[in-house]
Order: structure tokens, then sequence, then C-alpha cells
């Protein structure tokens, strides 16, 4: 079965292929870097995270380029405020959503920064001027003439043709039912950071900054554009416009959009109290893991209703796959295999292959990993599992952890750093009494415990007894069950 995937512009399921034989050319909007991520942001790179590992799980080479939109309105307004440079005020951001990404397991795509890429901008608004596709106004910012584009619309489904010929809209973010000449580059204003270029000084638009960027990275026409569905319009539908506009040809072939998320069946909104960064859940001593698995338990095109219950059981769930990890890697078999239990584990794979290729059904991916772990821990318990079995089924945990990412138990060290982060940035009132707790009494994460027994084997190795018995006493008293096989030392928690 091929992989098949929602496409926004012709609002059907189709078969993916791409345009190169077996590599995919795939833009994402990134972040515009004002602010820490919230959920609802992180729910969108989340669905662009698995999308990226499926087509790899499919055989293709993936060439995936994010933007970071490190100038717009917002981010000149905030930086004006604190007294600071855009670079500045920028770079906080930046780090910090670098930090988020890694912390829940999202792979890193080829960066692109806007204020990198100013000159090309400027070069791009002088061919479509040259074209007739936009204009200078007298203030000597460019716009683009959207009555020069008839299919404008096409991406978001709506009918402008009533539109007000020559009306313009200087912003980044417009009524979501307006359709006016936009902003493609904009005269400097006093105190806004600006440029000096080929066509006069002033600053790119932010849908402007996409088009070039994208173009530069993966060429005039590429395979998938993808990003939240607040993006596609104004923001996709003028992204297309000039791009085509400029080329001729079509920009993007799949358009990919994921939903955003409601908090306790309402819209996440600071002002009722349900807007949460990655950080804030973090701080209320939620593990990524969960958080990162209760994202992609919805399936990118549903709403996902975000919920404190949901996320204990999200918690739950990644336990369940760890302690089966840990029952098939640390258990004692007889020799021999079972035809049954092969059997089972090659219909996991195809099962979860056939719901990812399934217009990414992340759910029914894990309904069936979680049906096999039910089915081979009942067999576990009777005894009936053969050394044999067990490659066949750490195979299939392992193509789901591809996808979902959530095996690998260092939460506990990620944790540890959104702590000390909160500490030197002035958050410490955020700090959950359980997250507050864990780290102040000395309780070992994951990480200090590997370093402890790296040091412990390090100094066995070196005949220094002492110092070996000492780090084995301190795991100990942290409640660290010590256990030496003929492989190498295993632990566990009490």
């Amino acid at each position: 079965m091929a992989l098949s995937l929602y496409n926004t512009m012709s609002a059907s399921v189709e078969e993916f292929r791409p345009l190169r034989d077996n590599e995919v050319r795939m833009y994402a909007c990134g972040p515009t870097v004002y602010d820490y991520g919230h959920i609802g942001n992180f729910r969108t790179f989340i669905a662009i995270d698995i999308l990226r590992r499926v087509l790899r799980q499919s055989g293709y080479k993936v060439n995936h380029v994010m933007n970071i939109t490190d100038v717009d309105d917002k981010i000149i307004r905030n930086a004006a405020r604190d007294g600071v440079t855009v670079q500045q005020y920028t770079a906080k951001y930046e780090k910090a959503f670098l930090e988020d990404a890694t912390m829940i397991g999202i792979e890193p795509p080829t960066l692109v920064r806007a204020t990198e890429h100013i000159p090309e901008m400027a070069e791009f608004v002088a061919k479509l001027v040259e074209k007739g596709f936009a204009y200078r106004a007298e203030d000597g910012s460019y716009y683009f003439r959207i009555a020069k584009f008839p299919q404008y619309g096409r991406l978001s489904k709506k009918d402008f043709r009533g539109m007000l010929d020559g009306a313009r809209v200087d912003v980044d973010e417009y009524d979501k039912d307006s359709a006016r000449d936009f902003a493609v580059w904009k005269a400097p204003k006093p105190g806004e950071s600006s440029w000096d270029t080929s066509i006069g000084r002033g600053r790119p638009g932010w849908h402007l900054e996409c088009s070039v960027m994208s173009m530069n990275a993966l060429g005039e026409t590429f395979d998938l554009h993808a990003g939240g569905e607040d993006l596609i319009f104004p923001h996709h539908e003028n992204e297309i416009a000039q791009s085509e506009s400029l080329t001729g040809k079509t920009f993007a072939r799949f358009w990919f959009h994921a939903r955003f998320l409601l908090v306790e069946g309402e819209k996440m909104s600071k002002s009722i109290g349900n807007f949460f960064t990655l950080r804030d859940l973090v701080l209320k001593g939620h593990k990524p893991s969960s958080i990162r698995y209760l994202l992609a338990s919805v399936p990118y095109r549903n709403q996902l209703n975000f919920t404190f219950d949901g996320l204990k059981q999200a918690s739950v769930s990644v336990e369940r796959l760890r302690n089966f990890y840990v029952r098939l890697t640390e258990g004692h078999f007889t020799d021999g295999s079972g035809d049954e239990i092969q059997a089972l584990a090659d219909e996991t794979i195809d099962r979860m292959r056939a719901a990812l290729d399934d217009d990414l059904n992340t759910a029914q991916a894990q309904a069936a990993i979680f049906e096999m772990v039910r089915r081979v821990n009942s067999a576990l318990d009777a005894k009936v599992i053969k050394k044999g079995d067990v490659p066949a089924l750490l195979e299939a945990l392992a193509q789901f952890d591809e996808i979902f990412a959530v095996l690998k138990d260092d939460d506990g060290s990620k944790m540890k750093q959104v702590f000390d982060w909160a500490l030197t940035e002035g958050h410490e009132k955020d700090i959950s009494p359980e997250l507050r707790e864990a780290v102040q009494s000395g309780q070992l994460f994951d990480a200090d415990i590997e370093e402890k027994i790296a040091q412990m084997e390090t100094a066995r190795r070196a005949r220094d007894f002492k110092v070996s018995d000492t780090l084995r006493a301190e795991l100990t008293a942290a409640g660290i069950v010590i256990e030496n096989t003929k492989d190498r030392v295993r632990w566990r928690r009490k």
C-alpha cells in the first residue's frame, strides 16, 4: 500500500509520490520566535515530524527545510518595547524553541532564517514589479497586486471575485475573510529594523519570506508544503500567489495542514487561563514523552481535545510500552520459537504501516501496537514466549518507535533541564511541588544514573574498589537496584 495524504489544494486524499525519484523536498513553516512555543504550535510540529519519519520509513530520502521567522511585526514591536535589537530579542526564543523541539523528540530539519536572505527577497520583489505583479506605494513599500492573479483563493476555497482592487493591507496578520493587496516589502518606520537593498531601505513582508527561502532551498516547484491550519489563509494563499506569478510554475504539489487543538474542550487562550507552553507542562511534572504521545494520539486532521486526564493516560501508555520492552530485553526465555508469535509481530507491523499510509492515522497505529502488547504480555505471564520470538517483537516495537519516539527513558534529565531554566529565568514560582521535591531531594534522573554507573565501572576496572563501592552505595541509597549480568550492568528503580 502506498502512502496517501490529504492535499489541502485538491481537498482530497491522494497517493503521494515525489517529483524526483526517491527524494522528498518538504518545506515547513516554523516558529515566529517572539515567545515560547505553546502546545498548539507543538501539535503541528509533531505532526510534521511524524510525516517526516513516515516518509523515511517508506524508503524516501527526505530534504526537510523549516524557516525561523526572526523578523515580523510582533518581533519588531516587542524588541522596541524591551529596548533591544531584533537579533537580541529573537535569539532567546529561537534557542528555547530548538531546545523544546529536541526535548519532545522532533528531529532537526535544515533551518533557514529570514534575516539571512534579505538581498534575495529584495530581488524577488524587483522581479515581481518588472512583471507587473507588484507595485511601489508612495511611502516606499511594495504591494502584490492580487487582481493580477485570478487563481487567488484556490487553497483556502474562498471566493474573492468581489474584492476591492487596489485596497491594501500592510500588517502580517489580518482579517481571515479579507483579500487586499498585501505588502511584500515594507518601507522603514521610525525605530524599526530595516536593511539597505537594491529596491531601497526596508524589510520583507512575512509572506514573502517563506516564498524566497523555500524556493532557494528546494527549487521553484517542490513536493510538499506543511504548516498549521491557521496558515492556509492568508499566509499560504499569499505564498502561492507571489511564487507562481513569478515562476509560472506550480509552487508546491502537496499542502499538508494540521489542526489546532482545544484544551479541556475550549479554545486555548491566556484570558481564560488554559494557555500552556511546553515548559509549563514540564514544570507541572509531566514527562516530555507523555506530552508527545498525547499530541500524536489523534490524527493530525482531527480536532485534539487536550486534557490533563488524557495526559495522565498518555503517561500510563508510555510506561506500559517501556515496561514491555524491559520484559522482552531482560527476561529469561527457553530456546525455540513459535509461528504464532512471529505472525503476530508481522501482522502488527502490517497494521501499523497500513494505518500510517492511510493519511497518517496515528490512532490506529497506536491501537495496533497495544493489541500486540496485550497479547504478548498474556503469553509472557503464561511463560510460553521463546527466545526466538523476541527479535520479531522487538522489531515491531522499533518500527513503532521510529515514528512515535517515546521508548527512550530520558525524561528525567530533560525535566531537570527545564527545572534549571526556571531557576535562572525567573520562573521559580511555576515549578510544581512534585518536580521541586524530585530535584531537591537528590532523586537521580536517568542521565545521572548512567553517568554514575559508568564512573563505577571505570573505577572497578582500575581496581579502585573504594570509589566503586562508594558510587554503588550512593545509587542504592537513591533507590536504584544494580544488577551485574554477563553482558553489562543493568539498573532499575525500586
